[in-house]
């Protein structure tokens, strides 16, 4: 789906992400397109909640023309257990946030420099200011779950967030870990990535009167669909583009974390290899990234990767 000519990809890799039919994001996206318009121009507006000198920053952060993937979640559950209203529309935008506030400190423990084809808002104004604002990011969101008068949706945007933190924490303990498992690793995928997605099904059927059973399997398939995408992520930051997804890649092994597909080749690998990739992810250089992608293509660890991601799809 995406070939290998990144800044930090600097050679052609061996094994790549090749295109697959697929429906386009604006198809599957159509029927709830008003819905998403009007969780768009509600954060445009999220702007003037904050103070007029840190206003550019908020405007930067807040036009970032993502996907919003997890309020055409809210909004596609929503209609299928009735109709979406505005208390949807604002649930959408409070999960929207926090998911840009993560993405504001992600970049700066990963040093990225593109997101969202743009310069991160660390490349652009610092890391100080990026973390401060990713701050404000998350307390803005909180205050919007208070709105609500029940508690329900503050309590469980504050629990969330807390495990998207947690699970980041997670992440950064086992930095360079061969030890690392897959369990582990899986964990580490739900609670910092799927833990939204979950979040986006839950308190949309919440607010759809769903019953607790509905409740739960909405959140199941959230869980499954929140870790497939960010496997496929971490497949993309080693075998993709970063022209065609809009942000800088090989941050991962560039900070010693270790996905799928790296844990997939060292299991399978050698004495002399395992050694090898042990020794590239420890003293990590940006030219390392041919070799590693040498040995990621000799123990076919894309195919088993994308086979992982169907999986949890089904």
């Amino acid at each position: 789906m995406l070939a290998a000519d990144s800044k930090v990809v600097s050679a052609p890799l061996a094994e790549t992400l090749s295109p697959e039919p697929a429906p386009s994001w604006k198809r599957i996206i159509d029927p709830v397109e008003p819905f998403l318009d009007a969780v768009n121009q509600r954060l445009v507006r999220q702007v003037e909640a904050f103070d007029p000198a840190i206003a550019p920053y908020a405007e930067y952060a807040l036009n970032g023309n993502g996907k919003h993937l997890r309020p055409a979640l809210v909004a596609m559950t929503a209609e299928a257990l009735g109709k979406a209203n505005d208390d949807h529309v604002t649930v959408a935008v409070v999960i929207e946030m926090v998911h840009l506030a993560t993405l504001v400190h992600d970049d700066v423990m990963d040093e990225a420099e593109i997101r969202r084809g743009k310069l991160t808002l660390a490349a652009h104004w610092g890391n100080e200011t990026a973390v401060l604002f990713g701050d404000c990011l998350f307390a803005r969101a909180l205050t919007l779950a208070a709105s609500f008068p029940t508690p329900e949706v503050c309590r469980a945007v504050a629990m969330a967030t807390n495990t998207v933190c947690s699970g980041e924490i997670l992440q950064t303990q086992r930095r360079g870990d061969f030890q690392f498992t897959q369990e582990q690793y899986f964990k580490v995928l739900e609670m910092k990535t799927a833990e939204l997605f979950a979040l986006s099904c839950d308190l949309s059927a919440f607010l759809s009167g769903a019953s607790g059973s509905e409740r739960k399997l909405l959140r199941q398939f959230g869980l499954a669909f929140g870790t497939a995408y960010q496997l496929y992520d971490d497949c993309v930051d080693l075998f993709g583009s970063e022209r065609t997804a809009g942000k800088s890649l090989g941050t991962d092994l560039a900070k010693g974390k270790l996905t799928l597909p790296v844990l997939l080749a060292w299991e399978r690998a050698d004495a002399a290899d395992r050694a090898r990739l042990e020794a590239m992810v420890q003293s990590w250089q940006p030219g390392s990234m041919r070799r590693m992608s040498k040995l990621l293509a000799k123990y076919g660890t894309l195919a088993t990767s994308l086979g992982t991601v169907r999986q949890y799809l089904a």
